[in-house]
């Protein structure tokens, strides 16, 4: 036990559990808000995922809604509304999915998402890594001492509901509508641009300039604070400033300036990225391996005196017992091997399709595993929002197009190589959905240690939101694809593909599989980006040894992301460093009031623009066709960028001067 705990819980001496803030913890009433507030966020999420490659942690906004719900009904405590929130989180992590799946749709295999086969991924994935998590807690959470800063913001927005702060609520739902508002302006109307980008040429060089106008992407970025996003923008820098200008001075571009520099950075300058993140995510991997060895050998320790051993530890340190653990892990192979059995039911294999089914469920298993300590570290150390989870992708994806290969051979069929291309695309997407429950679960078990909550009752509640949230995915997903489309891949003629979904981490999934499989991915990039990767996990050692961090990871992920992104979440991250400097001198509780309200700004503009975008989708659906409610597009002429532009300054103005208020509001600690 630690130490610490018997000064941080005063229910320590409760070693039987009967402290009385326990006892209206996990509830019935809690569990179904709980699981509305799943599909609500995840819905939002996939909407986000698919357009930008970015999404949101969902644990703030469902601590919020749950405590301004919850208190209609009376009798709520802070306990509760923790599991109603780590339930709800799953929808933060889960919709992770997408960072691979489409890619099935994208090649062809896949004409839509099937409801079983995708419900499977999420649901026995999901699981799987919520078991991983259990005996990774005490080194990660309790023994590493890492920071863990959206848990540790969740528990702060915990404990302003249990004071009885109603602010909170307002501002999130004020927030929403404004971005909501904004966004049905942007995607429905078509009244306001959503970015200004313009290519320059030097001679045969090209470079290119652009920002979103989202407020979303503001939200993100102040969300994961100005560190992440100058290690973003140094990515942006290396893709835009140098590669692509470098590859197109040199190489035979064809078309226009803009088709030109984009084809390049597509094509070859996002796999210099993806040699950084795997450099990265190896790296870290490897830093991790005595922490999660202690930590297993801890959680065993534990459970060796059986029950009554387990019912002698205090409330706030009871995990599901370690031997569940093992066995829930055994349990779980079983309907992974039965996915992969099904999902190879119609490719001519022969007796290789056990031996594909043995090596896919043992690497899933295994290698599952060190990415969700891998992600469960980096959670700890930058938050959820920055965790590397597309890197943990990428990575999967070329071991899994470098694994399979040599297993079932390289096919001369075009049909042969798609089916081994899906295999890898779907292997990764279970390691994804591994790795990104273990992470979000992580996050919770902090949030859950600062507010003196049970573990193994957070983590029941995070198997129900993974249970409720796989249940939905699949036809929301369809819902999006037959709305929207996704680049490349349209489910019906006539479709407008400026409006489909871009599915960026899918599309480079995608291309790092085929490329390997059919013997054309540039290795000559990926190496360029290994090199880069090892320089810049160098510099991150030196960094972090003096306190300051400068995750490789991140630089990477700058460099695939498509650049008016990138730029956009900087915006948020400039917001936030200001907003901190100015709160610097106004005193300990005015910094934290002004944090909380910028964190529940940053998420009522995620979920806002998210739902809406969503809901337009549906309509188009309904429709038939895309943009079905732009019947004002061309109402104001050439005038959309500027309104754009000004609609967006002054987003950028608001959410300053809130975050930054230093009245006496902010100065009692309001949201």
């Amino acid at each position: 036990m630690d130490a610490r705990s018997d000064e941080r819980c005063p229910a320590n001496g409760d070693v039987g559990g009967n402290h009385p803030r326990h006892a209206a913890e996990l509830t019935l009433r809690g569990l179904l808000l709980g699981a509305v507030i799943t599909v609500v966020f995840m819905t939002a999420n996939l909407y986000m995922g698919l357009k930008t490659g970015v999404t949101f942690s969902t644990s703030i906004p469902a601590a919020m809604l749950s405590m301004g719900v919850l208190r209609l009904f009376g009798g709520s405590g802070i306990l509760e509304n923790n599991i109603v929130q780590t339930q709800g989180s799953a929808a933060g992590t889960l919709c992770n999915v997408i960072l691979v799946l489409p890619g099935l749709v994208l090649i062809g295999h896949w004409h839509g998402f099937p409801f079983w086969q995708t419900t499977a991924v999420c649901l026995v994935g999901g699981l799987i890594g919520l078991v991983y998590s259990i005996p990774l807690r005490r080194a990660l959470v309790m023994g590493a001492g890492l920071p863990y800063p959206e848990g540790t913001a969740a528990a702060e927005v915990l404990h302003a509901g249990e004071a009885g702060d109603r602010d909170g609520l307002r501002i999130l739902l004020g927030a929403a509508g404004a971005g909501g508002l904004i966004g049905f302006a942007t995607t429905g109307l078509r009244l306001l641009a959503d970015g200004l980008q313009t290519t320059l040429a030097a001679g045969p060089a090209l470079f290119r300039l652009a920002t979103g106008f989202s407020p979303a992407l503001v939200g993100v970025g102040y969300l994961v604070g100005l560190g992440a996003c100058l290690a973003l923008l140094a990515g942006v820098a290396l893709a835009w400033g140098a590669a692509v200008p470098l590859l197109t001075a040199f190489g035979d571009g064809a078309g226009s300036a803009e088709a030109t520099a984009r084809a390049v950075w597509s094509e070859k300058v996002r796999l210099i990225g993806a040699g950084i993140i795997a450099v990265g995510a190896i790296w870290t991997v490897a830093s991790l391996g005595r922490s999660i060895l202690g930590s297993i050998r801890s959680a065993f320790a534990a459970a060796q005196g059986g029950g009554k051993a387990l019912r002698q530890l205090p409330r706030q340190e009871r995990d599901l017992p370690i031997t569940w653990v093992a066995g829930t892990s055994l349990l779980l192979a079983l309907p992974l091997a039965w996915l992969f059995f099904h999902f190879s039911a119609e490719a001519e294999l022969g007796g290789l399709r056990f031996a594909l089914v043995a090596v896919a469920t043992v690497f899933t298993v295994g290698f599952g595993f060190l990415m969700a300590a891998a992600c469960g570290y980096l959670a700890g150390l930058l938050g959820s929002s920055s965790s590397p989870i597309s890197g943990i992708g990428i990575l999967t994806t070329l071991l899994a197009a470098l694994l399979l290969p040599l297993l079932l051979g390289r096919s001369a069929g075009p049909e042969g190589e798609r089916f081994v291309v899906a295999a890898v695309l779907l292997l990764s997407a279970i390691v994804v959905t591994t790795a990104s429950i273990a992470n979000d679960n992580l996050q919770d078990l902090k949030t859950g240690q600062l507010v003196d909550a049970t573990p193994w009752r957070q983590q029941v509640a995070l198997a129900a939101g993974v249970a409720v949230g796989a249940l939905v995915i699949a036809p929301l997903l369809d819902l999006l694809y037959n709305a929207y489309g996704f680049v490349g891949a349209l489910p019906r003629e006539g479709m407008d593909e400026a409006a489909a979904l871009p599915a960026p981490q899918a599309a480079l999934m995608t291309q790092i599989a085929g490329g390997i499989v059919r013997n054309e991915l540039p290795w000559s990039m990926v190496a360029t980006g290994a090199g880069l990767g090892a320089i810049l996990v160098a510099a991150e050692a030196r960094l972090r040894r003096s306190g300051r961090s400068f995750p490789a990871l991140t630089v990477g992920i700058g460099m695939y992301l498509p650049l008016e992104v990138v730029v956009t979440i900087a915006f948020g991250g400039l917001v936030a460093r200001l907003a901190e400097r100015r709160l610097r001198e106004a005193g300990a509780a005015a910094r934290a009031g002004g944090r909380r309200r910028g964190v529940l700004l940053a998420s009522g503009f995620l979920v806002g623009e998210s739902v809406v975008g969503v809901l337009l989708a549906a309509a188009d659906t309904l429709s038939g066709r895309g943009g079905s409610l732009a019947f004002a597009a061309e109402a104001l002429g050439g005038a959309g960028p500027w309104l754009g532009l000004i609609v967006f300054l002054l987003v950028l103005t608001a959410f300053y001067r809130i975050a930054s208020r230093t009245d006496e509001a902010g100065r009692r600690g309001d949201t």
